[in-house]
């Protein structure tokens, strides 16, 4: 799936590489925690395959198709991406799921199948001058299922779909979201542990940069760093770096900008670990916070803080965002979405955007080990902006942050 993180990457505006931090400054000192990173077992992939097969139940759905992206990798391990070459997985609602895969790619494929334990697949290959979508649907015949309701995930690419419907008619295709989202945006122990570990590195990488930041370095530097901190804790990641009037631009422009004293800088992305995200900003002066600064910090931090309470098991997602806006709109930055622009938060976990999200006219009901970006904003146009950004855990009786709170534009991490 394309991300504002792979986005940011295209257009030019993440570091183009890294270099060796200086022996004894913070970003040196950092400790590779790639070790503290256990991988999801194979039971629990099989396990997930079960729950979809419930959900297909329920939801009178007889097979889901899965082509390259996070949902491919969260049920059978493999990592595919999309090209033209249909790869594709079918969980039908009983039975054993099966492949079909480009023949040239097949070696490649059985190593992926054969380590994630898809136990009893079957593959199907097709060669250059065949028709996948024909194979496909001749699988779904095998299947006993060339009538049947057929879930398609949602970001497989249209021509994937369009091309499957067409090559069994008889077939009714349907989005497969129910039973996708149904699984992901519930979170095990074990996932539980991967989002907690990549929001501490997260923290612990822009602290580090963050000690290392300097009047008259440019922003794409400190993204350097940001970058060099995570290489030297043993995982990918990035940050975007907005500067000074930038910051009211949720997701920041490509102008050159230049860090000086009493500069307001604003943060934001994460890392990746065993394939799953975090997403944390941070907003800090160099120097000297303005006591407009102050004030429009400290109405955000009781926004972010509001969310957090009106976070439990049984609230609708809708309730949150509207605990944070209400925060932000008594204290004058009102009305709706005038000066906080965008929703509070967003599902996070292979994906750094997955569903839920918390948003106006989302009902659906917040469940235990449901996990958001908890992330509140003033954007003041012309002047500055200010976000705070933390990942959030719904547990059996409300929610927690993964990371400590800011608590101020001067001393970003505390201390």
């Amino acid at each position: 799936m394309a991300t504002r993180r792979s986005f940011l990457i295209s257009a030019g505006l993440a570091p183009a590489a890294l270099s060796a931090a200086p022996a004894g400054s913070p970003i040196a000192q950092l400790k590779n925690r790639r070790g503290e990173a256990q991988p999801i077992s194979t039971a629990e992939r099989r396990a997930r395959i079960e729950r979809a097969q419930q959900l297909m139940a329920e939801n009178k759905i007889d097979a889901i198709c899965l082509a390259g992206g996070t949902s491919l990798n969260y049920f059978s391990g493999a990592r595919w991406g999309n090209s033209e070459r249909l790869f594709l997985m079918v969980i039908p609602v009983r039975g054993d799921a099966f492949f079909v895969c480009p023949g040239f790619e097949e070696d490649r494929a059985r190593e992926q199948i054969v380590a994630g334990q898809v136990t009893g697949a079957h593959v199907y290959t097709w060669h250059e001058d065949e028709s996948p979508y024909a194979l496909a649907a001749f699988g779904l015949k095998e299947a006993g299922l060339v009538t049947g309701k057929i879930g398609i995930e949602e970001t497989t690419p249209f021509v994937f779909a369009d091309s499957l419907a067409k090559a069994a008619p008889a077939a009714t295709v349907t989005s497969a979201t129910a039973v996708v989202s149904g699984c992901r945006m519930i979170k095990s122990p074990a996932e539980m542990a991967l989002l907690r570990l990549a929001s501490s590195v997260t923290i612990q990488a822009y602290e580090a940069a963050w000690k290392s930041m300097r009047d008259g370095m440019a922003a794409r530097e400190f993204s350097e760093l940001i970058g060099s901190a995570y290489q030297a804790l043993g995982f990918p990641g990035f940050a975007s770096v907005q500067v000074g009037e930038y910051t009211a631009l949720p997701h920041g422009s490509r102008q050159p900008q230049i860090i000086r004293e009493g500069s307001i800088v604003l943060i934001d992305d994460g890392c990746t670990v065993e394939g799953y995200q975090s997403d944390i900003s941070r907003t800090f002066v160099l120097g000297k916070a303005t006591d407009k600064m102050k004030q429009v910090f400290d109405i955000v931090h009781r926004a972010q803080s509001a969310a957090l309470a009106a976070a439990r098991p049984g609230v609708a997602c809708e309730a949150v965002d509207a605990a944070a806006r209400k925060a932000i709109v008594d204290a004058g930055y009102g009305p709706g979405y005038k000066y906080f622009t965008h929703r509070v938060g967003h599902g996070l976990g292979m994906d750094g955007h997955e569903w839920p999200y918390l948003v106006r006219g989302d009902t659906l009901p917040l469940a235990a080990n449901m996990t958001f970006s908890d992330e509140p904003g003033i954007y003041i146009r012309g002047q500055f902006g200010v976000r705070l950004e933390d990942d959030m855990h719904i547990t059996e009786s409300g929610a927690e942050l993964l990371t400590p709170q800011s608590p101020s534009l001067e001393r970003p991490f505390g201390g």
